[in-house]
Formats: C-alpha cells, sequence, structure tokens
C-alpha cells in the first residue's frame, strides 16, 4: 500500500524522490509524506504549501481519500546510509501545523455535534468546519467509530461509505442535514449492526467502502 502512494507520487512531474512511511499518531497510524521536489524553490514558504496541496489533489484523483498522506517533509535530498540505501531514522519529522489551516468554528447545532464527535474519535482538542476527516488522522477504523457514534448519539442513518464521500465536516454536516431519525422499528437491527461493524478488519472496512 505504501509503495503504491509512493509510486503514484513518482509519477508527478514535480516530484524528483518521495518515500512514505506509517508512523504513529495521538488517533492510530497516520502517513507521512516525503518528497524531493524537481526544483528546489518549491522548498520557499507559499511554493512549498502550492506544492503540498497540488500532490494531495494528484493523489485523490487515483487513491481513496485514507492512502493520502496527512503530513508532508519537503527535502532538498533524502538522508542516505554509506551503502546508499535511505536511512529511514535519519528522516525528519513534519513541522508542528505545517499542514493545518485557520480554524473555522462550527456553527450550526450538527456542526457542533459532529465536530465534538471527531474531536473524542481522533482525540483532539477541536475539529473545524473545513477540517478532513482523513487528513486530521482518520482511518477506516476510526471511521466505523464515529459512524456509531452519530447513530448512537444523535439518532441519526448514516452510511459508513459517506464518511469517505464527504470526508470535510461542513460537507458531511450538510449531506446528513434534514435526514429523519433512526425509526423504533429499526433500533435492534441497528444496534446488532453497530456491534458487527465495531468487529470488522481495515481490509473488511475498505472493502465495504471501495
Amino acid at each position: 500500500e505504501l509503495g503504491e502512494i509512493e509510486a503514484r507520487l513518482l509519477e508527478q512531474e514535480c516530484v524528483r524522490e518521495a518515500v512514505v512511511l506509517a508512523a504513529d499518531g495521538a488517533s492510530g497510524q497516520q502517513l507521512l509524506g516525503y518528497v524531493v521536489p524537481q526544483d528546489v524553490g518549491a522548498l520557499e514558504g507559499e511554493k512549498r504549501g502550492a506544492l503540498r496541496e497540488a500532490l494531495k489533489s494528484a493523489l485523490k484523483a487515483s487513491l481513496p481519500e485514507y492512502m493520502v498522506p496527512t503530513q508532508w517533509v519537503f527535502l532538498a535530498a533524502l538522508p542516505l546510509l554509506p551503502n546508499g540505501k535511505l536511512d529511514r531514522k535519519a528522516l525528519p519529522a513534519p513541522e508542528a501545523g505545517d499542514s493545518q489551516q485557520v480554524y473555522a468554528a462550527p456553527e450550526t447545532d450538527l456542526e457542533q455535534q459532529l465536530a465534538a464527535i471527531w474531536a473524542e474519535v481522533l482525540k483532539l482538542e477541536r475539529v473545524g468546519l473545513t477540517d478532513n476527516f482523513f487528513e486530521l488522522g482518520g482511518h477506516s477504523l476510526l471511521a466505523t467509530q464515529v459512524l456509531v457514534r452519530v447513530r448512537e448519539q444523535l439518532g441519526l442513518e448514516m452510511a459508513l461509505k459517506e464518511l469517505f464521500e464527504f470526508p470535510v465536516l461542513t460537507d458531511l454536516a450538510r449531506q446528513l442535514e434534514g435526514r429523519g431519525s433512526v425509526s423504533a422499528s429499526l433500533q435492534d437491527e441497528l444496534a446488532k449492526s453497530l456491534e458487527a461493524l465495531k468487529r470488522l478488519t481495515t481490509e473488511e472496512i475498505d472493502a465495504l467502502t471501495s
């Protein structure tokens, strides 16, 4: 899976070298993308941000959202061992706040409730309107936890695939707005389904959402 992400990055004309790693974060494993651009000028300030957004867009066009790195590090060259192989231990950690957007507070009751659920699942202090679930560190298993909480706490019907199709908080809130509550006759059925969802593996969840 990591190799496939690297291959997609190397297909981009602006990329000379690329490495993708999975690292443990507060909400579980997160993908880190290390890129050496063809043009070293792209390492500067605004150009670096533009390159990051361009690469994210390119990956989203061909890969599922959860396979797009949530943190990016741009380097003039990859660190190598004396034998010429990649020195993974020498790869720098992402800069704090490098990928953060300007915070926009949730406004409606539904937006605030969804933000609270995301923050709880992702172990974050707050979640904003324009935040992307997967860019915050979300993945398939955490997506099932969101689904469980939306159904149990908000009483709203929601399909797991909807979080993959609408990963930005404001878009998901708009998608769920005005949706009817789960009917009483479906409560027992949903309870069984939710328990089954909690036991699914990452591979099984990915198959459901693909």
